[in-house]
């Protein structure tokens, strides 16, 4: 098969669905807001701090997310926050993102004073002038934290709910899995249910298949975040793919975490030809040392997907968005165009 190119990679139109706000900063942001608010560094450049931040040995997921340390410890003003989400926003545009959605939890964003409100307007800000000078739809999914205790993560329910309309499309629960099971934080995913708002979980990365049973069946999670280790449960795999519940794959970092060996052994391909609604995103740009095009690209060449089964993978990425039936009707409408054509200059 002959290799795609990046270019016509990078024409796709994309919807990205599982991409951490403090997992995808800039290194050179990082660099001006260490020094503007006096904050150290660990390294003095641009590109010593992305080698710095890049994860290569991590044993498993809980080493992985040591690395949000430093990219949290500048993100404590309302200021930075809205340059942070503008910034990634567009560099999503810039590689044929038409759609993203962009998660974090606000509690982690007060050390320096910021109310939980502010902590959500200010990255709101700077996705809607993204969206006015590059055209990208943004929407932000606030995330409760597994090791925290599950009244926080009813607060930020509660949280996500006051800002359903207003930007904010989704709930979600992340951090490490192993001995924080999402069942514990049922009522704040009930309560956003109640409410209306769209539910994933992170499940099946840093624990197995029954995490993932966990959120779908206690929390009604109708997307899970990663999912890597479902494929060890073949009849919960059909369920969820009978039941439309989307899996938000993300190649790099899974192998970053062990949760995947390789990228050739990424349940990826399986999922999709089990007929499940998969997703391809980044998790996190910074540490994953990656971009969206980057992990198009993975699944070309290490797990053979075609252009036209690409198309289909980015088409689910709009499909599963969280967003009302017109709006993503309205993008839908618009990728549709881009794929046809993608698909015929391929034939």
């Amino acid at each position: 098969m002959t290799p795609i190119s990046h270019a016509t990679l990078r024409r796709i139109p994309k919807a990205e669905l599982h991409c951490h706000l403090d997992g995808s900063v800039r290194p050179a942001t990082l660099i001006e807001l260490g020094r503007e608010y006096g904050v150290p560094m660990p390294e003095a450049s641009a590109d010593a701090l992305a080698h710095h931040m890049y994860v290569r040995d991590a044993r498993h997921l809980e080493d992985y997310l040591t690395r949000f340390d430093v990219t949290l410890s500048v993100m404590q003003s309302d200021r930075a926050l809205e340059r942070i989400a503008f910034e990634l926003a567009e560099d999503a545009a810039a590689e044929g993102v038409r759609y993203i959605e962009v998660r974090y939890a606000p509690v982690l964003n007060r050390q320096w004073g910021m109310s939980l409100d502010e902590a959500v307007v200010a990255p709101l800000r700077g996705l809607a002038r993204a969206q006015a000078t590059h055209g990208i739809v943004g929407r932000v999914i606030i995330c409760g934290l597994r090791h925290l205790s599950p009244d926080i993560s009813l607060e930020l329910a509660r949280l996500a709910v006051a800002y359903r309309g207003k930007g904010v499309v989704g709930f979600d629960l992340a951090g490490g899995e192993a001995g924080h099971p999402a069942s514990a934080h049922r009522a704040a995913f009930e309560h956003a249910r109640e409410q209306g708002m769209f539910c994933t979980c992170h499940a099946g990365e840093g624990a197995g298949p029954e995490s993932v049973a966990d959120a779908v069946h206690v929390c009604g999670a109708t997307r899970i975040g990663h999912g890597t280790r479902l494929i060890e449960d073949l009849r919960l795999t059909d369920e969820l793919a009978k039941n439309g519940i989307a899996i938000e794959a993300c190649l790099t970092s899974n192998v970053q975490t062990r949760a995947s060996k390789s990228y050739e052994s990424h349940p990826l391909r399986a999922y999709f030809e089990r007929g499940m609604c998969v997703t391809l995103n980044t998790d996190n740009r910074l540490m994953s040392g990656t971009t969206l095009t980057a992990e198009y690209a993975h699944a070309a060449k290490e797990l053979h997907f075609s252009i036209d089964e690409l198309c289909t993978l980015a088409r689910n990425g709009f499909e599963c968005a969280f967003l009302p039936e017109d709006e993503r009707a309205a993008l839908l409408a618009n990728a549709d165009r881009e794929f046809a054509l993608l698909r015929a200059e391929a034939a």
